[in-house]
């Protein structure tokens, strides 16, 4: 016999085995028991969160020869029939691929027979959101005047894409994502049942990756366990999913949290150059600063052992929540440009950057350092070039911050990160029609001083300001001591 993929293995047979759907299965259950069973319902929900398995559990619960407490038998012949997907009197479609106006006429027409063998003829049809406007059209008019002995299950992931008229004929019941903690005690019964075993940091690594999506843990699982291993380590899943791992999404948060600009392109870059998948980092390490908000504001969270949840605080008490919601928009804002972006690493980068950057600028361009003259390294600046900044810097103009984005623009465009970087936390002053000052911080190393003093720098520097301005600048570094 072929192998089973374990989400179809472990497909719950009865309402009592869907794992997370209670509010659900229990009035499901109900129905069936009291005979008040609908003519048609509607199944709503995210993916992998037991829709098309309720409907199944209920397709033959309500044709079963001898129901146990609502529960089908799955003994008798109509419900083995059934498990065994030989019962023609139960049809699944797929709405994604059977969409047309003639597909569902084909139902309608059907649909006037009586059963063959069950009470009912049982009609699910998946993902409905799919069907074209006169497959609708053609549906609701067996929804309006349904024959006795007919039953329809609709399922989907997107309601709201559902016309008015076919919701209002419908017993609706929306399906919850499932829980982490439901994952997991599922996971564990489910790998003692094949013979595997598998430690708690990496089932609970696949019950946050499967994102309430009971399908997507059984598939992650059984890519686990394609090799034949019997022993499960988180390290083995993260390696097989593409998940970074704990240490480096704690970087990424430390760095972005510190506003180390700096460490922060050398991480990325070494990201690049080890081959990270960026998307997936990316997308996780949204999830991360997440889960530290989460429990910034409620102190507790699940799914993560001791160890990583005391890093998590200590996170937290670094930063504040407004600060976390920022960085989470700004970073899904990066994900959804990287999706378009012809160079993702570019993207990536530039992006991230810009994380610390906007949020420089919206804290501090109104109040942009202004050093005195006794602060300023004038090093080879004239004493009358001194006089210029002096001035510059005492009476800066309007539009300087606006010069300044525009030239840092410049520079990402050019991918000089480094050098973009630099500038963020400088000032940019035009002390007269020739001539261009830039101000840095007195915090800045001797190694980045040098770095800015080499030629390739410099010119780069003053073409972004040239090209910016559509002036020949003369372009002069002052540094703060």
């Amino acid at each position: 016999m072929s192998y089973i993929a374990l989400y179809r293995e472990f497909r719950p047979i009865n309402f009592e085995e869907v794992i997370g759907q209670e509010h659900v299965t229990e009035t499901l259950r109900r129905q069936v028991e009291n005979g008040r069973v609908a003519h048609a319902y509607l199944f709503s929900g995210g993916r992998g969160s037991g829709k098309t398995s309720t409907a199944k559990i209920l397709s033959r619960a309500i044709n079963c020869l001898n129901p146990k407490n609502g529960e089908p038998c799955n003994d008798f012949v109509v419900c083995k029939a059934a498990l065994e997907g030989a019962l023609t009197d139960i049809t699944e479609i797929d709405a994604a691929s059977n969409n047309g106006v003639d597909n569902i006429r084909d139902i309608r027409d059907e649909a006037q027979f009586l059963p063959t063998v069950a009470k009912y003829r049982v009609y699910i049809i998946d993902e409905v959101h799919m069907l074209s406007t006169g497959a609708f059209n053609a549906l609701l008019k067996t929804l309006e005047e349904p024959p006795a002995h007919v039953i329809f299950i609709l399922a989907t992931t997107e309601p709201q894409k559902l016309p008015v008229t076919i919701l209002s004929r419908c017993q609706r019941f929306d399906f919850k994502r499932i829980s982490i903690a439901n994952i997991c005690k599922t996971l564990k019964k489910c790998s003692e049942k094949i013979g595997i075993t598998i430690d708690d940091n990496a089932i609970n690594l696949i019950a946050r990756m499967a994102d309430g999506a009971m399908r997507d843990a059984y598939s992650i699982l059984d890519r686990c366990i394609a090799d034949g291993e019997t022993s499960i380590t988180e390290s083995k899943v993260r390696e097989l999913v593409g998940i970074p791992e704990f240490e480096y999404l704690k970087k990424f948060a430390e760095l972005i949290i510190d506003k180390n600009s700096m460490q922060l392109i050398e991480f990325m870059e070494s990201l690049i150059s080890e081959g990270k998948n960026l998307e997936v980092f990316l997308s996780e390490s949204i999830k991360f600063f997440r889960d530290i908000l989460i429990l910034k504001m409620s102190n507790e969270l699940s799914g993560f052992s001791e160890e990583e949840v005391n890093v998590l605080k200590e996170l937290a008490a670094h930063t504040n929540s407004d600060e976390l919601i920022y960085i989470i928009t700004k970073l899904s804002s990066v994900q959804s440009d990287m999706k378009w972006s012809s160079d993702t690493e570019v993207a990536f980068e530039t992006g991230v950057l810009k994380v610390l950057y906007d949020e420089t600028e919206t804290k501090a361009t109104k109040a942009i350092s202004k050093p005195s003259v006794s602060s300023v390294a004038v090093g080879s600046l004239t004493k009358e070039d001194a006089n210029k900044v002096s001035s510059a810097i005492q009476n800066e103009v309007s539009n300087n911050s606006d010069l300044k984005n525009k030239v840092l623009t410049k520079l990402k465009e050019n991918c000089k990160m480094r050098l973009c970087v630099l500038l963020m936390n400088a000032s940019i002053m035009e002390a007269d029609s020739e001539l261009i000052h830039i101000v840095f911080g007195a915090n800045l190393d001797d190694v980045s001083k040098a770095y800015l003093q080499q030629e390739d720098s410099k010119k780069a520097i003053k073409e972004a300001v040239i090209e910016v301005t559509h002036k020949e600048f003369k372009v002069k570094y002052v540094f703060e001591k």
